[in-house]
Formats: structure tokens, C-alpha cells, sequence
């Protein structure tokens, strides 16, 4: 009985956010759309070395690739539907822990593209600073 009060208290005081904020919902929706048409429009015309910003939904928790430099895989798949894997260099920036299918992610890197989506790498920063950094965003956690 508590858990279904403390649900309905929430639902009402979200409701009530909403309802004093209503240009939030469009205003995430414009952003969501908006970054996603730069990957698409990437994806589209074949472009690589373009910085993109965005944000997706976890789709896929791949194995870390270990040969070289060790980089965390994940693919994301954007608003748009388009999906993209993420390519997170861990000798440089640390991982995410515990990422799981449906978690959100943002990212800001460098795409890439392929058949498949395309590829967002250097999500981190360059330890030389000959390149623009990146980053993930993952529950409320800069990854860089």
C-alpha cells in the first residue's frame, strides 16, 4: 500500500511539473530531434570526421575491445531509429559501469560512418589537445 501512494505522489507532483513547465517535453523532443538529424544527416551522405552531439537508448552492451587501445562498445539507437555503435576509448577516459540495455545515454565525438550507422568515437579528451574533446553523459555522470 505504501509503494502505491508513494507512486501516486509522484505521478501528481510530476503532473504538476509538467503542467507549470509545458514547453519542457517539446523543448527536450526539438533537442532530441535536432542532434539526431546531424548523425542521420551524416549517416546519409556518407560523411566521417564530423562532431556530432545526441543522445540515444542502449540497444546493445557489446564486449570490450582489447586489441590496441581497450575501448568500451555499446550501440545506441537515436530518436530517428538510426542506430550507431559507440566506440569509448577506457585507456583514456574511464568506463561506464554497469551500463545496461534501455539505459540513456548522451554523447559528444567525432562520427564516423559505415553501412551499419556509422561509428561515434573519441568520446574523451586528447591528452595532447590536437583534437576536440568528447564525452558520455550516463545517469547524471560526465564520462571524459
Amino acid at each position: 500500500m505504501k509503494k502505491i501512494l508513494i507512486v501516486l505522489a509522484l505521478s501528481v507532483v510530476f503532473v504538476g511539473y509538467v503542467q507549470q513547465n509545458p514547453n519542457i517535453i517539446s523543448a527536450y523532443a526539438k533537442q532530441s530531434s535536432s542532434n539526431s538529424q546531424a548523425v542521420s544527416h551524416a549517416y546519409q551522405n556518407k560523411l566521417s570526421d564530423v562532431q556530432v552531439k545526441g543522445l540515444g537508448r542502449v540497444s546493445r552492451v557489446l564486449p570490450d575491445d582489447n586489441k590496441g587501445s581497450r575501448h568500451q562498445k555499446f550501440i545506441l539507437r537515436l530518436a530517428s531509429g538510426q542506430t550507431i555503435l559507440i566506440a569509448h576509448n577506457i585507456d583514456l577516459a574511464p568506463r561506464i559501469p554497469n551500463i545496461r540495455r534501455g539505459d540513456t545515454v548522451e554523447f559528444y565525438g567525432e562520427y564516423e560512418w559505415s553501412k551499419k550507422g556509422g561509428v561515434v568515437h573519441w568520446t574523451h579528451h586528447d591528452p595532447r589537445g590536437r583534437h576536440i574533446g568528447g564525452w558520455l553523459k550516463h545517469k547524471g555522470r560526465t564520462y571524459k
